[in-house]
């Protein structure tokens, strides 16, 4: 019989990952970590065309994924995604809660960019970011957590952000055309919540072998401006935004048995941004 090694507690082969969001920046490289360390994924997000040609490069590289449409700010969306997880592959050990609506100011998005000054922030895009990045996870956990009852095991992870922990440092965003941009607030008052979220599950779950955690990225270059770019790296203490790479093991080592002992916990992988 060989011995198990500290490796083989990061394999997930024979469990089924749920990822929300599964076709956004981080989501592609979530479901391809976890898929490359055995697991069936579910590419799941509101984007079916990105969804389902991200499933078919995963299955193409040998990789066992599939595609659906999520909107996880409806209920019933939310558990057909995981119906149809069930049907296809049996459980849904692993849920990661990726879906997010985040303002960007990478090239694509710069000139979409609200102005975003809080003494005119309007009341409906609060409540749009609130129930996308904090109901929505609520509606696609509370649909997810009965078949983990059912199985007796489940490990859920919810992303937070840095600035669910920090206050953002508006200092850093361009301007862009004579628009100064700001980061809202509802972004961050949405990932303060995460962290709540997930220690409420953590403990609500207590002795059901339920583990709930956060996972708390820095920013994540995407090139973006430079401005931008060179404001938030000065700010860090490794001195660099993230590489796309940079999650994909944190993220690994929270869905496996290699954190068997951690619930309720944020691991942060921020380069040093909350730390000075």
């Amino acid at each position: 019989m060989t011995e198990k090694t500290v490796l083989d507690k990061f394999s997930l082969q024979g469990k089924t990952a749920l990822v929300t969001g599964g076709a956004g920046l981080l989501g592609k490289r979530f479901t391809l970590a976890l898929a490359q360390a055995g697991a069936n994924v579910m590419v799941a997000d509101l984007n079916l065309d990105a969804a389902q040609a991200h499933a078919e490069a995963l299955t193409q590289k040998g990789y066992r994924a599939h595609a659906a449409m999520l909107n996880v700010t409806e209920p019933e969306s939310c558990k057909q995604v995981v119906a149809d997880s069930l049907k296809l592959y049996g459980s849904v050990d692993v849920l990661v809660n990726s879906a997010a609506m985040d303002p960007k100011f990478d090239p694509q998005n710069l000139g979409k960019q609200n102005k975003n000054a809080f003494e005119h922030y309007s009341p409906e895009a609060w409540r749009f970011t609130l129930d996308i990045n904090l109901t929505g996870m609520f509606l696609a956990t509370q649909a997810t957590v009965p078949a983990m009852l059912d199985a007796g095991r489940g490990v859920i992870v919810n992303i937070c952000s840095t600035y669910g922990l920090n206050g953002p440092d508006q200092r850093i965003y361009p301007e862009v055309d004579g628009q100064v941009l700001y980061k809202p607030g509802d972004y961050s008052v949405a990932k303060a919540g995460v962290l709540g979220f997930t220690r409420y599950l953590a403990a609500y779950y207590a002795g059901k072998n339920i583990r709930v955690n956060a996972l708390t990225p820095g920013g994540v270059f995407n090139n973006h401006n430079q401005t931008f770019a060179d404001n938030y790296a000065a700010k860090t203490i490794m001195g660099r935004m993230a590489r796309i790479d940079e999650m994909d093991a944190a993220m690994l080592f929270l869905c496996s048995d290699a954190s068997s002992y951690m619930t309720g916990s944020n691991l942060v992988v921020d380069g040093g941004w909350t730390a000075w």
